[in-house]
């Protein structure tokens, strides 16, 4: 569905249920060059076991309007502003890798607006490697391929290791390049950036007053698990599960233990 925020048209996945403010709300927010296609494994669940969902397509990515925010806590404002374009006064806060950091954000500024968080793939800070940053920025095909390398463990690189993708059909490199491909030019950059330049990851975690559940990656090049634990540590109410044989793309390398986790944690009964 479409929905206005700030003058501009957004789109959010609603996972086939229309958002129901008399239902618990949670927003889904995507990592850096990406959409809400990435949460397509969760969505749908959880709007069909008792949540309103909105996994959104953050401005300037998929099918929203706009250009990319610049800073995470931009993103983490803007998110406020979507709850009150869908008409929800709290929501649980899911997010990955950059979606991570602005959902900390908006837990700690934001807190009477925010009932958990879950954060995937998530550290203090979250340096890029100027390589990396320079090729975003230039839009070259070599940042698509450094994200995607990195970014996937064992699960994702076609069963190396003994591994294998989980889901049947479903080959995660090609299907990240795809995506990610698909971005307009420029964006991948700006998120890059926002996430390097974001320092404010340790105050965000000891300011959040609401539970918060970290999922981590045992296998994790990005955001290595124990820098994933150490933020953890400073929250006041905080779960860590590290899945193994998992890169940086817990939720599509290991999709149904990430549910399995995010049930119990916002207390839905799975089946």
């Amino acid at each position: 569905m479409q929905l206005t925020v700030n003058g501009t048209s957004v789109f959010v996945h609603t996972g086939g249920r229309e958002i129901d403010p008399a239902r618990p709300a949670v927003v889904l927010i995507h990592g850096a060059g990406m959409d809400h296609s990435v949460w397509s494994l969760q969505s749908r669940y959880l709007a069909h076991h008792g949540r309103s969902v909105l996994a959104v397509d953050l401005p300037g990515h998929g099918r929203s309007g706009g250009e990319p925010l610049g800073s995470i806590s931009a993103i983490a404002d803007w998110v406020i502003a979507l709850l009150d374009a869908a008409g929800l006064e709290r929501a649980a806060l899911i997010g990955h890798s950059m979606g991570a950091l602005v959902a900390l954000d908006a837990a700690a500024r934001h807190s009477a607006r925010v009932e958990a968080v879950a954060l995937l793939g998530v550290a203090e800070r979250m340096p890029v490697h100027p390589a990396l940053l320079s090729a975003a920025h230039a839009g070259e095909q070599s940042a698509i391929e450094m994200v995607i390398g990195w970014g996937h463990g064992p699960r994702g690189h076609g069963g190396a290791r003994g591994g294998s993708c989980p889901t049947p059909g479903l080959a995660l490199i090609p299907g990240g390049r795809r995506l990610m491909a698909s971005v307009r030019p420029g964006v991948l950059g700006v998120d890059l950036a926002a996430c390097n330049e974001y320092g404010q990851g340790a105050d965000a975690a000891a300011s959040a007053a609401c539970p918060a559940l970290f999922l981590l990656g045992a296998l994790d090049k990005m955001t290595p698990a124990k820098a994933g634990r150490a933020l953890a540590a400073r929250m006041k109410s905080s779960q860590v599960v590290v899945l193994p044989q998992t890169g940086h793309m817990v939720m599509t390398e290991a999709p149904d233990a990430v549910l399995d986790a995010l049930t119990s944690f916002l207390s839905l009964r799975r089946g």
